[in-house]
């Protein structure tokens, strides 16, 4: 056997591992969706669908796919020919995309509320070294989509007060989000917070209004046996009440204490400074703050933190994977999100599907037995935000000069009737 059929009889075993992740009735859709009205130069719904996806998950021109699909024997276009195609199979790629999204909801715990993670990514104009624009991005964890994206200048800072919250939320967010000012919009807003501690921009307090310090709480806390501290403390913002909430807090193991003293060590010799003995000790405790009352166990607390690494995971696919940053389209029907959403979504649930449990604290995680039997009743599955309702795109707004995009807007998602 030459190099040439090697190469095709692996691409053909690994197309069929594919194959598993596409939702049912895939191929027939195809038909009624009129991807395939006729048949000509290509020999079904699998063969289009792997073409296309060498143009949209590639990244490859329509003349260097064509070219690959005559040489693999996948289907005989023109570039043109694969063009028209393309343009044909637009509601049928968007028909994959919401599936492929919709089988996804399946990984997020258990839970009767919405859980929402918020972050901000960077993004940087050709030939710029710096940050250009900031996108600031919330995903449902129930199908991890957006349901709100804000685009500011190197300006916009980094705040819950962006987001319009429902009430029952539970927003996820890094330390740059921990501070009075966010966690008392989200609460006032009827929602609640999970968020990493920061001790010098969210400082936490007794009941009594004595300032309490975590590390002394913290250090009797040992790795062995999986001990998890929760503690009563509580947030007292500049204007309002006092917010009462737990320190969530376990031990890291040695060697992620050693990775986080290094990071630290690192950061701190490009400030030109030293780090703390504080910082350092506290570098063996992974921390957060939650507004969850006590009926939410610390456990299933941590749990919900470690969903939010899928933003993270999210940016990752968008901007280094796949390369959404850059939409290399002129023609309207192909520029849309939809084509390019359906390579994304693939790549996501074929990546998502079998993924073993990963948290980045150095201890174990939860045993799969845990949660044997427990299926997600989050009541916001079939949310979507008011500005989509009755139409296959978003609407969009330019809301001012700092803020350039905000999708939906803020006041219909915040007084929406079927938000949860």
């Amino acid at each position: 056997m030459d190099i040439r059929a090697a190469r095709q009889t692996t691409l053909n075993e690994e197309w069929a591992v594919l194959r598993q992740f596409l939702p049912a009735g895939w191929e027939e859709e195809a038909r009624k969706r009129g991807a395939l009205r006729r048949a000509r130069g290509v020999d079904g719904a699998e063969s289009l669908l792997r073409v296309l996806m060498i143009h949209l998950a590639t990244g490859c021109s329509l003349a260097e796919t064509a070219v690959r699909a005559r040489t693999g024997g996948l289907a005989q276009l023109s570039a043109v020919a694969l063009f028209k195609r393309l343009q044909a199979s637009e509601d049928w790629l968007r028909w994959l995309a919401v599936e492929e999204r919709r089988l996804l909801a399946d990984s997020v715990p258990a839970s009767n509320r919405r859980l929402r993670a918020v972050d901000t990514t960077v993004v940087s104009e050709p030939g710029s070294t710096g940050t250009d624009w900031r996108i600031h991005y919330t995903i449902n964890l129930t199908d991890l989509q957006c349901d709100f994206f804000e685009l500011t200048d190197v300006h916009g800072g980094e705040t819950w007060r962006r987001v319009p919250i429902a009430a029952g939320d539970i927003v996820l967010g890094d330390r740059l989000y921990a501070n009075p000012v966010g966690v008392n919009h989200v609460v006032r807003a009827g929602g609640d917070v999970v968020v990493r501690l920061n001790w010098h921009t969210l400082p936490l307090y007794e009941e009594r209004g004595e300032n309490l310090d975590p590390l002394r709480a913290l250090r009797r806390l040992r790795l062995h046996g999986g001990e998890i501290c929760d503690l009563t403390a509580w947030v007292r913002p500049a204007k309002g009440r006092p917010v009462a909430g737990r320190l969530i807090a376990v031990r890291r193991s040695a060697e992620a204490t050693r990775a986080v003293r290094k990071k630290q060590q690192r950061r701190a010799s490009k400030q030109q400074k030293r780090v703390s003995a504080k910082s350092r000790e506290a570098a063996r405790y992974f921390m957060l703050w939650t507004s969850l009352p006590p009926a939410t166990p610390a456990v299933d607390i941590l749990d919900f933190y470690r969903c939010r690494w899928q933003i993270e995971l999210n940016f990752k696919r968008m901007k280094s994977l796949l390369g959404l940053g850059h939409l290399p389209k002129k023609d309207p029907a192909s520029a849309r999100v939809a084509p390019r959403q359906t390579a994304h979504q693939f790549a996501r649930r074929t990546h998502h599907s079998g993924r073993q449990r990963i948290f980045p604290l150095g201890i174990p995680t939860r045993a799969p037995a845990d949660r044997a039997g427990v299926k997600s009743n989050l009541s916001s599955t079939n949310y979507r935000p008011p500005s989509c309702q009755g139409s296959a795109y978003p609407t969009w707004r330019s809301p001012g000069r700092r803020s350039l995009i905000v999708w939906p807007n803020p006041k219909e998602a915040a007084g929406a009737s079927n938000a949860p």
